[in-house]
């Protein structure tokens, strides 16, 4: 055993080599792999943290939405405003347009008024008759406007005002604003102003506004016309009998237009009358509301829901 052939020795310096080049082999790959495997995992971790602060398409939707309606810029806090009203069940939406009803600017307020009628915001009824008290008039009439979109006559109450100019109930326009629409000239002005967006038009929606002037207040009575055509007053009957042979031939359209939609045969001979109007779209309508009350069933004399 002291003397140890010379070929076996050299054969086991040789394994001992091998052995110690692979063991450094392999130190030195799992030196390169381990850092692989722990950038990959840095990425991966990298890629989850960029998707958590990523908003969702609604999160980022009521983020523009709250930042718009927090705007100095009137205009752009009132876009926002109106575009509350595309958003019916929003808890959110329907408080934001309740609180946007006291806004400082009216133009704000109008479009809150009638983003609470589009939502069909039944728990706004009571701020919205609030709202009929406020001092402008472009407020009144779509705070008007959109508790009639929610099934609440009161709203009748106003356009009965604003068309003939009288007081019709303790819930209706106040004496000021009763004032302001009496004088022609300040309702001429309010739908010049307002472009009348507060108010719907119909059927007679382009002819109106084609005449919509500052020296014309046709268009506002015109639309508070129609929009009494399902008021269950009898009063409103009348008014509308007696609007149909309005000097405005805007106002004589849209009170036909009306009377056609309330279904009540008896009015046929108060406005046989505009069958002969001077004005083909006034004569054309009341032909067509004449017609359209004649094929109804006899006796229909209350408006239809």
């Amino acid at each position: 055993m002291k003397h140890v052939d010379r070929g076996v020795w050299s054969r086991v310096l040789a394994l001992s080599g091998i052995a110690s080049l692979l063991g450094l082999c392999g130190i030195s790959a799992r030196k390169e792999v381990w850092p692989s495997i722990k950038s990959g995992q840095q990425t991966e971790q990298s890629k989850t943290e960029e998707v958590k602060k990523t908003p969702s398409p609604s999160e980022k939707a009521w983020t523009i939405l709250r930042e718009a309606l927090k705007e100095q810029n009137v205009d752009k806090r009132t876009r926002a405003v109106h575009a509350l009203g595309l958003l019916p069940g929003s808890v959110e939406a329907e408080k934001s347009a309740v609180v946007a009803l006291k806004d400082e600017k009216p133009n704000v307020r109008v479009a809150a008024a009638a983003a609470l009628g589009s939502m069909k915001a039944e728990d706004s009824k009571g701020d919205l008759e609030a709202a009929l008290g406020d001092s402008e008039p472009s407020v009144v009439l779509a705070s008007a406007n959109s508790l009639l979109l929610l099934h609440d006559d009161v709203g009748y109450d106003t356009y009965y005002e604003v068309l003939t100019g009288e007081r019709r109930a303790s819930k209706g326009l106040i004496k000021e604003q009763l004032d302001t629409f009496k004088d022609k000239k300040k309702v001429a002005q309010l739908g010049f102003e307002e472009g009348i967006g507060f108010i719907p038009f119909a059927g007679i929606g382009y002819e109106v506004f084609k005449t919509v002037t500052k020296n014309d207040s046709s268009p506002v009575r015109a639309a508070a016309a129609k929009q009494l055509a399902h008021d269950p007053g009898p009063d409103a009957a009348d008014a509308l009998v007696k609007a149909a042979a309005d000097k405005q031939w805007q106002v004589r359209a849209a009170a036909l237009e009306a009377i056609a939609l309330r279904g009540d045969q008896s009015l046929i001979p108060k406005i046989s009358a505009a069958l002969d109007d001077d004005k083909d779209v006034v004569r054309l309508t009341a032909a067509a509301c004449v017609a359209h009350l004649s094929a109804l069933p006899e006796n229909t004399k209350s408006p239809n829901p």
